[in-house]
């Protein structure tokens, strides 16, 4: 085994867990907020790893494309637990659906400030701390954007499902299983992802690092 490819899982793993546990966490605190306990009562209003990882999609399958050199990187969490029959509102489906992309933005920008204070930090502690800064606000920059992709069973997906029209909304609903099809051929095609995926991600990276005080261009 590669010691950088090692040294690459070791480093983006434990940001990439801890990233994904807030989006989910995210989910379940505003379908409590609207009304629905479901995921207070799953356990799933927690940090602690343990509720949220799945084995297999949360570890081995990121861990196994970051070894292999991938391009890409997918990988989840365990879904929270939502019930939208006891949401109090119209439109608070989507409020739920869009909290783990935003919760995934806001992380972007503590991590684009960590990324400001460590240039200020003196060696040696400065590099592993930008190095640090920088791969989770890319990270979380990537996860905000994927993840609002309207394709099931990406959180944008539902978002559109409850924008449109209801006989639409049915005829959309039924894409299901095959969204996770477009979603892999949208990461194999180049020109796709870097259209849809990996510009729009280097723009919000580059404006939340404009936003803590870097000037657009002076980074990534």
């Amino acid at each position: 085994m590669d010691t950088s490819q090692l040294g690459a899982v070791l480093l983006y793993l434990p940001i990439f867990l801890f990233s994904v546990i807030v989006h989910e966490c995210s989910h379940g605190l505003v379908a409590y907020w609207c009304g629905d306990p479901t995921a207070r009562f799953a356990g799933r209003l927690t940090l602690n790893p343990i509720p949220h990882i799945d084995l297999y999609k949360s570890i081995l399958l990121p861990g196994i494309l970051m070894l292999s050199g991938s391009r890409f990187l997918i990988g989840w969490a365990k879904p929270v637990p939502v019930d939208p029959k006891n949401f109090r509102h119209k439109y608070d489906g989507i409020l739920v659906a869009a909290a783990g992309p935003v919760s995934n933005i806001l992380l972007g920008f503590v991590f684009a400030v960590v990324f400001v204070v460590s240039l200020r930090v003196a060696p040696p502690a400065q590099e592993p701390m930008r190095v640090i800064a920088e791969q989770g606000l890319l990270l979380n920059c990537l996860l905000a954007i994927f993840n609002l992709l309207p394709i099931p069973p990406l959180d944008g997906h539902w978002v559109a499902l409850r924008l449109l029209p209801p006989h639409l909304a049915r005829a959309y609903a039924q894409v299901g299983f095959f969204g996770i099809i477009v979603i892999f051929l949208l990461l194999m095609i180049p020109v796709v992802n870097q259209t849809l995926v990996q510009k729009p991600t280097l723009f919000l990276a580059t404006a939340l690092l404009h936003l803590a005080g870097v000037p657009f261009g002076a980074a990534l």
